[in-house]
């Protein structure tokens, strides 16, 4: 029986040792957090391929995932209805996911999830590698980088592979469904909805609430508003906290600025329709999110491999960073079934995942361009057509108006 590092307990290191543990493998995952993930209860779109691997990965036919919703509908400045949509989908939490796959991960025979560990780095031997960790060395067969956008796996293979800032920012927050009004309710709610000012876009919908909670009342509204910060000295402003103190990697929720926060407020009152600004006002605790996507020269190297964001990032217009992880997984059990836990099952690993990464990458930076270039200096750019960014949003991978670009 292979013994499969994986550095990162994420949703993507869950996915990987939950196949991997129930294909037959030892499985030992290391993560730096010392208790459970919070996501914020950020929102996640999900598509028939994430699904699918969760069966695999072992969650009941039947489970819960989230929030369903029958339809997209845009809103224009005044609140008038510029667009809609039939496009059933499940929207989730990152919360909802983390809590299934860490559950199904208990159960799995031969794994382990190690809490509290940071990952230093690793070496390759003849047979194998050796993880350097905050706790001592562990050896194993191969090892699975999903260790997300700042990778220090990736980091050693190829230490000039960063992430690309792509010049515009996203707030993201997560209101109550119970503190919104009725209208706001009975027109967007229920709804996958987007708003697109000149040079921007917010879209939202709902998800599961505190607790992971889907019952009616108990949900919340998941929105992203993805704003131009072209300027270093925008963006550092962004990412500087009241106390002065710079986070140039991301800030955390609790230490976005109290000034940034009400300027983004008072943003959405001017810009946005009128139950769109309500959601942003009545959130509690907004947070900020830079835009950047990343594609790694390559995903393996010799005995260790690169899963989910540790590899390529799309940006999230796609709607594809959680399946996009799952399908690399999916990806890495079939090659070790056809090869075992070997270099070789790496390699086809890599085959089967590269191309289709690229031009998920490729694709995000599509989706994004209208931001990106209100972005840049004197940009004066008109509104878009609603049904076109509906269209085009973050839709399943097998949905007749899919087109990869």
């Amino acid at each position: 029986m292979a013994h499969v590092l994986i550095a990162g307990g994420s949703l993507g290191g869950l996915m990987c040792a939950n196949l991997l543990a129930r294909a037959g493998h030892q499985v030992s995952v290391f993560e730096k957090a010392a208790s459970a993930l919070d996501g914020r209860g950020a929102g996640i779109v999900t598509h028939s391929a994430l699904i699918q691997g969760l069966y695999r990965c072992g969650m009941p036919i039947g489970t819960e995932l989230g929030v369903s919703v029958p339809s997209r509908i845009t809103l224009g400045q005044q609140g008038d209805v510029l667009g809609e949509l039939n496009m059933p989908q499940v929207l989730t939490s990152w919360s909802r996911l983390y809590q299934i796959l860490h559950g199904l991960l208990n159960e799995a025979p031969g794994a382990t999830l190690h809490r509290g560990v940071v990952v230093y780095g690793f070496t390759e031997t003849g047979t194998g590698v050796n993880l350097q960790t905050s706790t001592g060395d562990s050896t194993g067969d191969l090892l699975i980088g999903c260790d997300g956008l700042r990778s220090s796996i990736r980091r050693q293979l190829w230490p000039s592979s960063s992430p690309v800032y792509a010049g515009y920012v996203a707030w993201r927050g997560v209101c109550p469904e119970s503190l919104l009004s009725h209208e706001c309710l009975n027109t967007v709610f229920e709804r996958f909805g987007f708003c697109l000012p000149a040079g921007e876009q917010l879209i939202g919908y709902p998800v599961a609430g505190p607790g992971n909670q889907c019952a009616a009342g108990q949900r919340a509204w998941n929105f992203v508003w993805y704003r131009a910060a072209a300027s270093a000295r925008q963006l550092e402003t962004l990412l500087t906290d009241d106390n002065g103190q710079h986070h140039p990697e991301g800030i955390a929720p609790h230490k976005v600025s109290r000034q940034q926060v009400e300027q983004m407020r008072n943003d959405a009152r001017n810009l946005l329709a009128p139950v769109f600004a309500e959601i942003v006002e009545k959130t509690l605790e907004p947070f900020l999110q830079p835009i950047s996507d990343l594609a790694t020269p390559h995903m393996v190297q010799g005995r260790v491999a690169l899963l989910g964001d540790a590899a390529y990032v799309a940006r999230p217009h796609v709607g594809m960073g959680v399946t996009k992880a799952m399908q690399d997984a999916l990806a890495l059990e079939a090659a070790f079934s056809e090869h075992g836990a070997t270099p070789a099952a790496l390699a086809a690993y890599s085959k089967a995942r590269t191309s289709i990464n690229r031009q998920l990458v490729d694709r995000g930076r599509y989706l994004g361009a209208y931001m990106q270039s209100s972005a840049l200096e004197g940009s004066t750019l008109p509104p878009r057509a609603a049904a076109k960014v509906m269209s085009e949003t973050a839709i399943d991978l097998d949905s007749p108006v899919f087109t990869m670009i």
